[in-house]
């Protein structure tokens, strides 16, 4: 990562119960309660003007704390998935997929410690839209969502958010 390339951070939120942070929001009456199993996690973004927010992106993460090697790249084979809210239209997102744990498979030190570590599932990033809440439902036993929220870099030839020329709308 370049200087060039600073992101700002404008917000990092960390949900670890039920419905935080959304239950007065008008539009999560939509929203079913999560169904036995699961759980429900909103988020409520802070407002922006329309042409602001296409400077922004959300990342969402969602993991679990495991003991680990210390040594190994681990993660979980969840997915956040896309969902359309029937009868509204409305995106809402899902953790699904097997909650197994993927690793590289190198030979820690003999007799090294087990580390507590926040093993995350491949994150999804989704645009920045301050008129709806972020609705996630996730398995239980499965933390998140861990949400990112950056300014995109401008490039050097002055557009708003593209990066350095590239186009590219990644983490920055």
């Amino acid at each position: 990562m370049s200087a060039r390339f600073a992101r700002m951070l404008v917000l990092g939120l960390l949900v670890v119960g039920g419905s935080a942070f959304g239950d007065e929001h008008p539009e999560l009456q939509a929203f079913p309660p999560a169904q036995e199993g699961m759980e429900r996690f909103v988020i409520v973004l802070p407002h922006k003007e329309r042409g602001e927010e296409d400077d922004f992106k959300v990342e969402l993460v969602v993991g679990k704390e495991m003991l680990t090697d210390g040594v190994n790249l681990v993660r979980l084979g969840n997915a956040i998935e896309p969902r359309t809210l029937d009868g509204w239209g409305y995106t809402y997102y899902e953790v699904s997929g097997s909650s197994a744990t993927l690793s590289t498979m190198m030979a820690p030190p003999e007799g090294a410690p087990k580390v507590k570590t926040f093993v995350k599932a491949v994150p999804l990033q989704i645009r920045y839209n301050s008129r709806l809440p972020i609705v996630v439902y996730t398995p239980e036993g499965v933390r998140g969502p861990l949400s990112d929220l950056e300014r995109l870099p401008d490039d050097p030839h002055g557009r708003k958010g593209l990066g350095a020329g590239t186009g590219a709308r990644g983490r920055c």
